[in-house]
């Protein structure tokens, strides 16, 4: 699970965003919603509404490059701080993308030659 602030007030408790994304025509270095892409979806919920902005939990089902940031600008509430999919917007200066993991994943991997399993927990970004 992700959470992100947005820019705008979303007014759907939940939502799932189901479009495929694929490398930009216009961007060479971005992603964007395509026909021809790989299907991705987003799932979300409210966490809180502030005034002009919304907080949100998000879940995805695919791990296609950028596709929080991506899937959120396509429907027009971009990440706060995401200066490569806000079209250059950032009312706070933040300094980068606010999509932040919100729980770890634990990885197992059989060890060659010591027959055991060991799990290391990494953020997911």
């Amino acid at each position: 699970m992700y959470v992100a602030l947005i820019r705008g007030v979303v007014k759907e408790n939940e939502a799932t965003i189901d479009m495929p994304i694929g490398r930009s025509d216009k961007d060479r270095k971005k992603m964007a919603v395509r026909k021809s892409g790989k299907n991705a979806v987003t799932h979300f919920k409210i966490l809180q509404r502030f005034d002009g902005f919304t907080y949100l939990e998000i879940k995805i089902d695919t791990g296609r490059t950028h596709q929080i940031r991506v899937h959120l600008s396509e429907i027009g509430y971009p990440v706060v701080g995401d200066e490569v999919y806000s079209n250059g917007k950032n009312p706070f200066g933040v300094k980068r993308s606010n999509v932040t993991c919100k729980v770890y994943r634990i990885h197992s991997s059989y060890h060659k030659g010591k027959n055991e399993n060991r799990s290391t927990c990494s953020r997911i970004f």
